[in-house]
């Protein structure tokens, strides 16, 4: 048993096979030198000053050796010959399997025209958590591309913090394809009112500096001064090493039990394009609960077992002590109706489409999510939308 990237979906992986009794080998290449860590406390916990210096470990060390499973850290994936049952690596050597899970997760996005410069950095392992926390520290002046779920806890962990801050956003306003404008706007009010600065509608049309950014210029005429600059416009799938297999490197579909279109060979977490039923089409989740539930539904797979129902699709951000708490589809909806008060920070939005429920976001009422996720129950199902 080979799973290619050690993260969340390899490590739920891994805990349901020898749960299950899977009795072979069992081996993790991890792209980086660390055991598989948790990643949401990147942008927020972690970049607090008070946070120590323990990583956010999904299992202790001890449990590797408990439960042989061989992790292989600080090696990456270069290439798959499926025909063979044989991952090559970067190091030159290569490993056979009989099972593959490819679990490489996702990379940032990136920016060519900023890619000279030395003050620049996306987030994405614990590494740029910690050197962007020290930044922090030191009350530089953090100039952010991108107002997503990164870019804005990471605005929010900046100002808990004193540093200025300061986002630019090409949309009309934060998050509106995903959660719409009422959310979008509470989202505005909530940052500005730390002090964040934020341009919406708005790029940037010239960068000023050497070896680093000093100052942007952006297109409404602002200029703006930089310290660092955090590049956070998404990510994509990081499946390079897939690209002679005939598997496509934007996520590989797989079927609801983890199987892509060559045998023996499975996806999960952000490699991944699970078969969505509700919407009939194959999609990229790219969430916490995601990965771990595929990770899980791989395991069962190859223990035989059926997979264990769809999940319905959610995730959670973290601003400024407010948890965000996300359930469905929004971008099915035609209407969105509130209730509660929104800037006291109490509330749910309802999302429907012809009245029928298909997405709620939940902001200081925790209970309401279990009702709610009974009301969306059916967008797991093989349903026509």
């Amino acid at each position: 048993m080979l799973i290619v990237g050690g993260g969340l979906a390899a490590q739920r992986c891994a805990e349901t096979l020898r749960r299950g009794g899977y009795p072979g080998r069992l081996r993790i290449v991890c792209g980086e030198r660390h055991r598989p860590y948790d990643r949401p406390p990147l942008s927020k916990e972690l970049l607090a000053p008070e946070a120590d210096e323990a990583f956010p470990l999904l299992r202790p060390a001890e449990w590797y050796g408990e439960h042989a499973v061989e992790l292989l850290p600080g090696v990456r994936a270069s290439a798959l010959d499926h025909e063979a049952h044989r991952v090559e690596l970067e190091d030159g050597s290569a490993l056979h399997f009989d099972h593959l899970v490819a679990a490489t997760g996702a990379r940032p996005r990136t920016l060519p025209d900023f890619a000279p410069y030395a003050n620049v950095s996306t987030l994405r392992t614990l590494e740029d958590s910690r050197r962007l926390r020290e930044l922090l520290g030191e009350g530089r002046r953090l100039v952010i591309i991108g107002a997503g779920f990164v870019g804005l806890e990471v605005a929010a962990a900046a100002r808990a913090v004193d540093a200025p801050v300061a986002v630019i956003e090409l949309a009309r306003q934060p998050l509106g394809g995903v959660l719409g404008a009422e959310v979008g706007d509470l989202l505005v009010r909530l940052h500005r009112s730390a002090g964040v600065e934020l341009f919406f509608e708005t790029e940037v049309n010239a960068i000023d500096g050497g070896e680093r950014v000093e100052a942007l210029t952006l297109s409404n005429g602002v200029r703006l001064s930089v310290d660092h600059l955090l590049v956070a416009i998404g990510v994509v799938p990081d499946l390079a090493w897939l690209s002679s297999s005939g598997l496509p490197t934007s996520g590989v579909p797989t079927d609801l039990g983890g199987r892509s279109a060559l045998p023996d060979v499975y996806a999960a977490g952000d490699a991944a394009a699970f078969f969505d039923p509700f919407l009939e089409r194959h999609a990229l989740i790219g969430h916490w609960e995601a990965a771990s539930r595929q990770g899980t539904a791989v395991a069962r797979t190859i223990l035989g077992e059926d997979p264990a129902p769809t999940p319905l699709s959610s995730f959670w951000s973290d601003q400024y002590g407010m948890r965000i708490q996300y359930l469905g589809h929004a971008a099915l909806a035609d209407e969105v109706t509130v209730e509660g008060d929104l800037d006291a920070r109490d509330f749910v939005a309802h999302y429907t489409r012809s009245g029928r429920l298909v997405a709620a976001v939940v902001v200081g009422r925790p209970r309401a999510v279990p009702e709610l996720r009974d009301r969306l129950s059916y967008l797991t199902e093989r349903t026509a939308v």
